[in-house]
């Protein structure tokens, strides 16, 4: 199933409707062509008001920038990464683990500590690689060591902040969903609504 905007042509696309839903609902509140047709009725004022916005824009990375940005990590990581300092290795001498079971414990920042970053994202431990992971991230957090990759929170993320991250041989998949853009987050929850595991904790700013 799939809903297309029809201010900005934005492909939403979810196998179930509920979430359809929930992800149209939140892009029609942060659409930006939308709101701009409510509160700029006139087109051609909003097109006048672009070029004055370019300085503050100019600080900000284009999508185009980041991709052919040079990466000196190792082929796991994503090919459109935005860079960032790396100091956890996804390769190790750690095999003696098996899966855990979900939920992800709310409480983890609490009871544990970050042991490192790939590129730019917390890692909080314990890390023993390749079998043990830890949690990833910071506002939008993954519990590695629980994740089956089902793909369901890349489904449902409505801003694209997730990119496929492969570990090979840790026990409960070779795959995880990397917090590439976090920063991008809307806070909408749809990913830790819709994970079969639980092992997304969505942590709102402030």
């Amino acid at each position: 199933m799939e809903y297309i905007c029809e201010s900005c042509g934005t492909l939403l696309m979810h196998s179930n409707q509920i979430t359809l839903d929930s992800m149209k609902d939140v892009h029609d509140q942060l659409c930006s062509v939308k709101r701009q047709n409510i509160t700029t009725p006139i087109p051609q004022t909003s097109q006048k008001s672009i070029p004055n916005a370019q300085p503050s824009l100019s600080n900000t990375p284009s999508p185009s920038q980041t991709i052919s940005s040079p990466s000196t990590q190792q082929s796991s990581v994503p090919a459109s990464s935005p860079g960032g300092q790396t100091t956890i290795s996804l390769t190790g001498n750690g095999t003696s683990y098996s899966k855990i079971e979900g939920p992800i414990d709310p409480e983890f920042k609490s009871k544990r500590q970050v042991t490192g970053t790939f590129q730019g994202i917390k890692v909080w431990g314990p890390v023993d690689a390749p079998g043990q992971l830890g949690i990833w991230g910071t506002e939008v957090t993954v519990d590695f060591d629980i994740c089956v990759a089902d793909g369901a929170c890349i489904e449902a993320c409505p801003v694209n902040v997730y990119e496929w991250l492969d570990t090979p041989g840790h026990p409960a998949s070779e795959k995880k969903p990397f917090m590439i853009r976090e920063k991008d987050c809307i806070f909408c929850m749809a990913c830790e609504n819709v994970c079969p595991p639980q092992c997304v904790k969505i942590f709102q700013k402030g």
